[in-house]
């Protein structure tokens, strides 16, 4: 008698997760990834009395998925005690198991991390650049020298087109006497 046939989709998670090094191994088990977990639903009761009548039916809205843990990479809040408990794993260890994550091509089954590649790049994009003065319709304040060049070059630029007119008039004058509007 042959043996029973074990479909596929089972077989190559199976088959990844014997190549693991134990580190992901003992991360996954702890937390498994939310594409392997059959994630808890809680429903809510909305009403549409309001539109259909006091008679009608409730109906039910699943809401958001949420998983049996919290993400172990980020810090949460005891909201009964207001205490703030730290992240599992800390910045160096979340680094360490995207660098192997990312090497076993398993690097999206793990929960949010800004360790995760490109996600700082999405942050920089998302926020821009925290500098003063990089925004649309800023300034930066600068030197004195920088805030004030813009002006001196156009009153260069008018000194040099008003030159013929002003030499003309030193001309007319003698060279020098009667001339009251020395140049500075």
């Amino acid at each position: 008698m042959a043996a029973p046939r074990i479909p596929r989709e089972i077989i190559e998670p199976v088959r990844l997760a014997e190549s693991l090094p134990g580190v992901l191994l003992r991360f996954f088990a702890k937390y498994p990834p939310p594409a392997l977990i059959r994630p808890v639903q809680s429903t809510t009761v909305a009403s549409t009395a309001s539109s259909a009548g006091p008679n009608a039916p409730a109906t039910e809205t699943p809401t958001e998925n949420e998983l049996p843990y919290h993400n172990p990479f980020q810090p949460r809040k005891n909201f009964e005690t207001g205490t703030w408990y730290g992240p599992r794993y800390g910045l160096r260890k979340q680094a360490n198991l995207v660098k192997v994550a990312q090497k076993y091509g398993v690097v999206d089954l793990l929960p949010y991390t800004i360790k995760k590649p490109g996600e700082k790049e999405r942050r920089r994009i998302e926020r821009g650049l925290r500098v003063k003065g990089t925004g649309v319709g800023e300034k930066v304040k600068g030197k004195l020298w920088e805030r004030t060049l813009k002006g001196r070059l156009e009153q260069r630029k008018q000194a040099m087109l008003d030159m013929p007119r002003l030499i003309q008039e030193w001309k007319q004058k003698g060279h020098g006497r009667g001339w009251k509007k020395w140049p500075k």
